[in-house]
């Protein structure tokens, strides 16, 4: 199968598609500043030392919660005041998801990427909203879409005038409360545009506990491995200083003193791919 081979502006300073290994990673929801920043400072070392470019993530709102009880975050005004702080003090790009199409332009102020959730996928006007605003378009590939029809997204995005558009593979659901990742839909995305992992969701059991959802973190070294080894442009992961006090997915997370020896494994998989994937 033929790659993509456009490159993709995160900013002035990092591509997606390229030579380079772009790391997107944070805690799942922005609960504080003193958790994003120690998320944010730690990833940002280890990438640095790793030679990897990094984008922080964390989301304003979680409006897609399992219950009507589950922690959202701080909301678009706050959350996107803590994103611009971080965004600041370490100097990092942001990425954050967006769920209605009027929030387009407002987040893009701060954010340079704006991550549109699997189960919005299909959203015309959210798809357009977000290519409006100039930034990158980072669409997650819904548990319901084959890989060949996540290119009429992307089409989506290009049509309204945004070159700058990549696909996020995290799982397929596999009965009920589970996701599988089908690794053929790497090289069959990777057609339309660079392809981004989404590590710890592919491991997430939705609804898997009743009113929230579960995960299996255990398997997360191995499908990154795989995806590294079959062929992608980054890696998306959340990570939290305690999974088990997180707000929201700490089942999934990568606790974060694990993530210096997971990113050193995954970039050496990546790197010994690339050889033969691209």
């Amino acid at each position: 199968m033929e790659v993509f081979k456009n490159k993709v502006a995160v900013n002035e300073n990092i591509s997606l598609g390229g030579e380079r290994m772009v790391l997107f990673s944070g805690p799942c929801a922005a609960e504080s500043l003193d958790i994003c920043m120690e998320v944010g400072e730690k990833i940002k070392a280890i990438c640095n030392d790793l030679d990897i470019d990094y984008v922080f993530k964390a989301s304003f709102d979680k409006a897609n919660r399992t219950s009507i009880n589950s922690y959202r975050g701080p909301g678009l005004e706050k959350g996107l005041q803590l994103l611009e702080e971080v965004k600041n003090k370490l100097n990092v790009p942001v990425v954050t998801d967006i769920h209605e199409s009027q929030q387009a332009k407002e987040v893009a102020a701060v954010a340079d990427v704006l991550q549109i959730p699997a189960f919005l996928c299909r959203q015309t006007d959210l798809l357009v909203a977000a290519a409006q605003t100039g930034r990158l378009v980072k669409v997650k590939r819904g548990q319901f879409m084959s890989p060949d029809s996540m290119q009429y997204a992307v089409t989506k995005v290009r049509e309204s005038g945004n070159e700058n558009v990549c696909l996020t593979e995290r799982g397929v659901s596999f009965g009920y409360n589970n996701l599988v990742v089908d690794m053929r839909a790497l090289p069959t995305m990777r057609q339309y545009a660079p392809v981004v992992f989404d590590v710890t969701h592919s491991v997430q059991q939705p609804g898997g506990e009743g009113g929230t959802s579960g995960g299996q973190r255990q398997f997360a070294p191995y499908l990154g491995r795989a995806a590294a080894a079959v062929g992608v442009d980054g890696f998306f992961i959340e990570t939290h200083p305690d999974p088990s006090k997180a707000k929201s997915d700490g089942p999934n997370m990568i606790p974060l003193h694990e993530m210096e020896g997971f990113l050193k494994m995954l970039k050496g998989v990546w790197s010994t791919g690339k050889q033969y994937v691209n």
